[in-house]
């Protein structure tokens, strides 16, 4: 870290660093760094001696972060995704649902979900039922699609009757299955 942007920055424990220097110094680097501004910025949005609106910021910034590796390359999609996803669960279930803002609504995340899945739940059910003798790439889609639905059960409580959410219920059985 001798770049002269990054000179006056504290030290290199990112945990210390304000919501302005983090911020700033994400928006200027890439690599393995942003996963680690990622884990700081998530760990200061679990810090329940801030205020809940410090806190959602703090998961916001942990997000921008998180997404920003997939602009260079350096991010894997579906951890990206799957980071992504569990994040914005624990801040509808810890800070309350926001309707306002997409990434703490249930509804938003419900479709960002679904959008992810690329096989639907009887397919994936169909393959799980002889996953050892499928192809790695295809055991790989299998963990892939467990992974991104993680947080179902959760979000399920937030969600109205309706097409979605059936379709979530129906991957929340689907899920056990997956390898």
């Amino acid at each position: 870290m001798s770049s002269n942007a990054h000179r006056e920055e504290p030290g290199h424990d990112l945990s210390t660093w304000t919501l302005g220097q983090l911020q700033t110094f994400i928006h200027d680097t890439r690599g393995q760094q942003l996963e680690t501004a990622r884990v700081a910025a998530q760990g200061q949005a679990y810090n329940s001696s801030h205020p809940q609106e410090a806190r959602r910021q703090w998961a916001k910034l942990a997000l921008l972060a998180n997404r920003r590796m997939l602009d260079h390359v350096e991010g894997h999609p579906a951890r990206v995704a799957q980071q992504d996803f569990m994040l914005r669960m624990w801040v509808i279930d810890r800070l309350g649902p926001d309707d306002t803002d997409p990434d703490w609504s249930p509804e938003a995340l419900a479709s960002d979900t679904l959008d992810a899945l690329s096989f639907t739940p009887p397919q994936a059910a169909a393959l799980a039922e002889g996953w050892r003798d499928l192809l790695t790439g295809q055991i790989r889609e299998l963990r892939r699609h467990r992974n991104l639905t993680a947080h179902l059960k959760s979000l399920l409580g937030y969600l109205a009757p309706g097409p979605v959410r059936e379709r979530l219920v129906t991957w929340t059985a689907t899920r056990p299955l997956l390898p």
